[in-house]
């Protein structure tokens, strides 16, 4: 896996334009060269830097910087597709947030990208049935930033969670590729059913600011979900839903809506 990591790291564009940025922020900001040397620069591939990032920002007095690093050094070192999930999110981040102008942002600043990745490693514990570890870095997680990820939820790859703060998702929910969410958005269940009882999201949706999707629905591929709603059906794809409860109110308006991040209402 050591092989693996050091061939990515030669032909990892993410990871180059990193470092690149990472110097120039040195040169344009020197009182941060300390953090950024040691987030960034310091370390050979993404995985490395994430996994310092994770153990820095998460240890407490119960669980020691040197612990929490063992254990995502072994995660990323162990699961390739950690890392490429972390790519694809910091990507998605730079294209689709216009307050990001560089990949470097998200890494060290954006608390929606740090609380995913922070998922994505208590999911992999989730899977090895460590599940107390796995739960314990979910109440980090909610601590630190705000954000409440159950550790069996299954979150796809290129996941934005603009602002991120009060997201709540919960255990059998599942997010597919290229989602867009804001602040306060709920995948619930409705407090009345047992074990499959959360949204399952399908690819490209935009889920406004606030909106609450509860139960064990379907939302379709590439639909929108207008602020504030509360979303108790299935929604079919492409489509737009607004209102408590929602109610289809047009087409989604175009064929990527959660890369475009358009949440007016053109047709009602």
């Amino acid at each position: 896996m050591t092989k693996h990591m050091a061939k990515v790291a030669a032909v990892d564009p993410v990871w180059t334009r990193i470092c690149d940025e990472a110097r120039a922020a040195v040169r344009d900001e020197p009182l941060l060269g300390a953090l950024i040397h040691a987030g960034l620069l310091h370390h050979p591939t993404l995985e490395r830097a994430l996994a310092y990032r994770f153990s820095m920002k998460l240890a407490s007095g119960e669980m020691s910087e040197q612990i929490l690093r063992e254990i995502a050094d072994e995660a990323y070192g162990s699961e390739p597709d950690l890392g490429q999930a972390a790519r694809a999110d910091l990507v998605a981040v730079h294209e689709r947030d216009p307050a990001c102008h560089r990949l470097l942002q998200p890494l060290l600043f954006f608390k929606g990208f740090q609380a995913l990745q922070a998922y994505r490693v208590a999911h992999w514990l989730f899977v090895q049935g460590r599940r107390d570890m796995a739960y314990f870095v979910q109440m980090r997680t909610s601590e630190l930033f705000g954000v409440d990820i159950h550790p069996g939820a299954r979150i796809g790859r290129g996941v934005m969670m603009d602002h991120a703060h009060s997201i709540v998702i919960g255990e059998t929910a599942v997010v597919g590729d290229n989602v867009s969410m804001l602040h306060s958005v709920t995948l619930g269940g409705t407090g009345k059913e047992d074990e499959d009882r959360h949204p399952k999201i399908g690819n490209g949706v935009l889920i406004g600011a606030g909106a609450k999707v509860l139960g064990n629905i379907k939302v379709g591929d590439n639909s929108r979900i207008a602020a504030g709603s509360v979303v108790l059906m299935d929604i079919p794809c492409c489509k737009t839903v607004a209102g408590v409860p929602a109610k289809i109110v047009g087409d989604a308006g175009c064929d990527r809506p959660a890369s475009e991040m358009d949440q007016l209402l053109h047709n009602r």
